[in-house]
């Protein structure tokens, strides 16, 4: 499985009308509070040198928090090039829950995450079902009624997308 160009990735982001910046570990901070929107909450990023600790964002919210949220900031654990869509994993830490209930989602990915198509995001789900993380959403792009049909009421996605990439991840 080789490497896609970033760029395919963001030009798809683009054409879907979602937000994106490719920065580093260093400057992870200014990306992330420029991508924010008070109130926000979050999940605990497992990616070296990167962290939500001093912004602006709470981890863990409580169920009252993650209501009154507009923003959500959890990690994603694939990205698919061709579409532009993210790998949200559900974790223990309620990354499910924090990237679709709040109105805005910042979905932060390692480049080193990006595959071409949704062939190789299958091969990459294998072997994490293999390791036991075997429940994920592909989300491309901004929630949809027309995601779910009409049985939706209430919660079911967010209406903003933004996605970090961490560069030199």
């Amino acid at each position: 499985m080789s490497q896609p160009p970033v760029s395919t990735f963001t030009d798809a982001l683009d054409g879907l009308g979602v937000g994106w910046r490719n920065t580093t570990t260093a400057d992870f901070p200014a990306a992330l509070a420029d991508a924010i929107e008070a109130p926000a909450v979050g999940t605990a990023l497992p990616f070296e040198g990167v962290s939500l600790d001093g912004a602006d964002v709470t981890v863990p919210p409580t169920p009252a928090e993650l209501r009154e949220a507009t923003t959500g900031v959890t990690p994603v654990f694939g990205g698919i090039a061709q579409y532009g869509s993210v790998v949200v994993e559900s974790r223990p830490e309620g990354d499910e829950l924090v990237a679709l209930y709040p109105e805005r989602h910042v979905a932060v990915l390692r480049e080193s995450d990006l595959v071409g198509g949704v062939d190789d995001a299958i091969e990459d789900r294998r072997a994490r079902i293999a390791a036991g993380r075997d429940s994920a959403v592909l989300a491309t792009g901004v929630s949809a009624t027309a995601d779910m049909g009409a049985t939706v009421e209430g919660v079911h996605g967010p209406r903003e997308v933004h996605v970090i990439v961490l560069r030199d991840r």
